[in-house]
């Protein structure tokens, strides 16, 4: 298993990756028409894969002013510490602590996020829906 820098090229498996973790968890809710772009939003600073055989298992980004996006890891990769090893990635990467908001539907990556001692600074809502089409309730964290 290796993690490193995405590229260009690497954009196809990650839209594969996000389809099977759309499937299995609804993450995004909302399936993006252009999937390849919802991966680089607009003000990424980078991103990283987790890879295995050539086959995408992970991805996360770090926005320019030091948050965490786009963070998943397909069904395949789970189990075996992918998403701490990631957030470390962009850690070393922002050379200092992270933000990231996480839905409160997120049950699983929340309990992730407050086992590696992340902290919740607040919530509020989104201006997107959840899986109950009620505005989504977002809770904001910091790294250690």
């Amino acid at each position: 298993m290796m993690i490193r820098p995405r590229s260009a090229a690497d954009l196809d498996g990650c839209v594969e990756a996000l389809r099977l973790v759309h499937a299995a968890d609804r993450y995004p809710v909302d399936w993006p028409q252009d999937p390849a772009r919802w991966l680089t939003p607009a003000g990424l600073g980078g991103a990283w894969i987790a890879v295995e055989e050539e086959a995408v298992l992970g991805h996360a980004g770090l926005t320019a002013d030091g948050e965490v996006t786009r963070l998943f890891v397909a069904p395949a990769g789970r189990g075996r510490g992918l998403a701490g090893r990631l957030l470390a990635a962009v850690r070393a990467a922002a050379g200092g602590p992270l933000r990231l908001e996480v839905s409160s539907e997120g049950v699983a990556a929340i309990a992730l996020y407050e086992r590696m001692g992340w902290r919740r600074i607040g919530s509020s809502r989104a201006d997107w829906r959840d899986s109950s089409g009620e505005p989504a309730l977002l809770h904001h964290y910091v790294s250690p």
